[in-house]
């Protein structure tokens, strides 16, 4: 495999860094800000001194202040140093908020398919249902998490499958790009103590969505997937997403974990259920048969 430009053809005006150089620049983008505001985000009590968000506020402060800075290097760095425009980090296609919020919709759908496959083999039980619809009072808050994921998880795309993925296969390949990509999502998403099968349920989670930005073209449509899934996720079953509880009740059904964390996630939520993993491979294999059929028109949402 050769070196491609994914996106667009765009020419880099500037300087690309070599591949093995940009897992470091994206961690310092992602530690950097994290270090500074640390302090300040513990004396706002907003974070634990782990980095834990501390109740709702703490979350919105997390998805909001903790990504914004991130996203501002990266733009930053594109821009000023690399010379490269947004089309060739993926913000490109036509219908960009039409594929979004399908992308959205997937999303939904597909996190309520692994929570309700993990609900039917046994590994968690109903405690409640549409909670949500009778505290009328929750229902701003959990459309306020939707715009806040709406950020978060469009940050998360738009630096390790916009800029990473597409900088690394401009100067190596695909198949590094996404390795790598994969991998530093990895890094960036470990927390200590977590078991294995975890972290290869975020190795999957990033190897899936590069491969939909990949057959796609752009990120519009990953980008309303990520969102769909974390705020679903979140606000949903009352379950944690990575490992972070919204504090609000359940807009579907409030689920409680039973069994063994295998099967239910444990502390990390269902993301790291071994049925969650099998899902991704079973969808990242669906993406790789449309792509053996010739699917020139492929986006995971078209039929």
């Amino acid at each position: 495999m050769t070196p491609v430009a994914l996106y667009s053809a765009d020419p880099a005006r500037g300087w690309l860094p070599w591949a093995w150089l940009t897992p470091i620049l994206m961690i310092l983008f992602n530690a950097v800000p994290v270090i500074a505001l640390d302090g300040w985000m513990q004396s706002q009590h907003w974070s634990t001194p782990r980095g834990d968000p501390i109740g709702l506020t703490g979350l919105h402060a997390l998805l909001w202040i903790g990504f914004a800075p991130t996203l501002a290097a990266v733009l930053a760095w594109v821009r000023l140093v690399e010379g490269r425009s947004l089309a060739s980090i993926g913000l490109t296609g036509p219908a960009p908020l039409k594929t979004f919020l399908c992308g959205l919709a997937v999303g939904c759908g597909t996190i309520a398919l692994v929570v309700v496959a993990i609900w039917m083999a046994g590994g968690m039980q109903a405690a409640g249902w549409g909670q949500a619809w009778r505290s009328p009072a929750s229902l701003p808050q959990i459309g306020l998490l939707l715009l806040s994921f709406m950020f978060q998880a469009s940050v998360e795309e738009i630096i390790f499958r916009g800029w990473m993925l597409s900088v690394v296969a401009r100067k190596t390949n695909v198949a590094v790009a996404v390795m790598l990509v994969s991998l530093a999502f990895c890094l960036l998403h470990f927390s200590p103590h977590q078991p294995p099968r975890v972290m290869l349920a975020i190795f999957l989670f990033s190897l899936f969505a590069c491969a939909w930005a990949l057959r796609a073209g752009n990120l519009w449509g990953v980008m309303g997937w990520h969102v769909g899934w974390n705020w679903l996720l979140a606000t949903g079953f009352e379950l944690p997403v990575t490992g972070m509880d919204a504090h609000l009740p359940a807009l579907l059904v409030a689920l409680r974990p039973q069994g063994l964390d295998a099967l239910t996630g444990g502390a990390e939520g269902p993301e790291g259920s071994y049925l969650c993993s099998v899902f991704f491979i079973a969808a990242i294999a669906w993406i790789q048969w449309r792509k053996t059929r010739g699917a020139q028109d492929f986006s995971p949402i078209s039929r």
